[in-house]
């Protein structure tokens, strides 16, 4: 009986403080309020900034809704604050899953402002997708890309592309890391509007500064993440003489080395490893192979050096050239680099391809 008394004590003393807990979480029901998905970025007319927000607006018996509203103001908390105004229910962030610039404010102001606020909202996870857009931003989150809502449309789309196709690694938190890295650009995806319910990757941006300089096109992406990256997926076209194969399911990795001090010299290693997935020619003999990867080694080398040569023009280094040979240098002067040594830095790519017939369709 006294063994009885104690545990309905025992319970009575959990629920008591169990309930004095609850009172001190301020409650949220999810239908009362509208989580954020993407927001995005632009230079308005007037010279402040355009924010814009979308989130999915949730109907009975029927497909989510995309709801996009937009304000001005100096500071992004401003433009949270004016929108607050506009909607029906309180709008949170913790369900963002990226942010866009627009076109005119990543080359003109600079994004570092508005990511450091992202940065320092404990709301937001390291994990957010960046992109810019090749207009405005705003535009881009108000079209209709299906019943996921259009921030997480935007997100997959961009998750896609790094997994299986030719976007390198990219989020909040490595955009950051490569910006306060010395010897480093940074750099984002871009998006680009087809229509009002399309998208499409349409680049990489190269940052210097917070600032857009320089965008990789389409077709020289392939090139740059395996400079960057490592592929575990992908696609490319190699042409020889007697037709064309598609290489699919590419693999690779790269590595550098310091093969000369004064002057400067960095080697880079790639090994890519596919398989031949199409090819136009007669027929697929083991010389065909052989000749496809000396073709392949061949345009990766050119293509890869001839990118570098115009990232070195341009003082940009979104292959981390300068944290690597820090990495290899006692007394590294960062200012020595910049102004006399990565300007006459010679580079060297070196491939080595291998090429397997499985999968071969003629």
């Amino acid at each position: 009986m006294i063994k009885r008394v104690h545990q309905i004590r025992k319970f009575i003393a959990y629920f008591v403080l169990l309930s004095m807990l609850g009172g001190c979480v301020q409650k949220e029901v999810l239908d009362d309020i509208s989580l954020i998905e993407g927001i995005g970025f632009d230079l308005s007319e007037k010279g402040k900034i355009l924010g814009t927000v979308t989130y999915p607006l949730y109907l009975r018996d029927a497909p989510p809704k995309n709801e996009a509203y937009s304000a001005e103001a100096i500071i992004k908390k401003s433009i949270l604050q004016d929108i607050q105004q506009q909607t029906p229910d309180p709008i949170v962030t913790g369900s963002i899953e990226v942010v866009l610039f627009g076109k005119d404010i990543a080359k003109k102001e600079g994004i570092l402002d508005l990511v450091d606020a992202f940065q320092r909202d404990p709301g937001v996870g390291s994990g957010l997708y960046l992109a810019v857009t090749e207009g405005d931003a705003k535009p881009l989150l108000e079209g209709n890309y299906g019943i996921q809502g259009n921030g997480t449309f935007i997100a997959n789309l961009i998750e896609h592309n790094i997994k299986q196709e030719e976007l390198p690694q990219t989020n909040l938190h490595l955009f950051l890391h490569d910006f306060y890295q010395e010897g480093k650009t940074p750099y984002l995806p871009q998006l680009k509007q087809l229509s009002k319910n399309k998208l499409e990757v349409s680049g990489i941006g190269l940052f210097s500064h917070g600032k857009v300089i320089d965008v990789i096109p389409p077709g020289k992406m392939f090139f740059f993440k395996l400079l960057v990256d490592k592929f575990s997926e992908g696609m490319h076209r190699v042409h020889i003489e007697d037709g064309n194969a598609a290489i699919r399911s590419i693999k690779s990795r790269h590595n550098y080395k310091l093969t000369k001090r004064n002057p400067k010299e960095v080697t880079i290693h790639l090994k890519v490893r596919g398989l031949i997935n199409e090819f136009t020619g007669n027929r697929l003999t083991p010389d065909k192979i052989k000749e496809l990867e000396k073709a392949f080694e061949t345009e990766i080398n050119k293509e890869c050096e001839k990118m570098i040569e115009g990232f070195r023009d341009k003082e940009l280094d979104p292959l981390g050239l300068g944290h690597f040979v820090k990495t290899q240098t006692r007394n590294f002067n960062v200012d020595r680099w910049r102004k006399e040594e990565y300007p006459t830095l010679t580079v060297k790519v070196k491939s080595k391809v291998t090429i397997t017939q499985t999968g071969v369709i003629q």
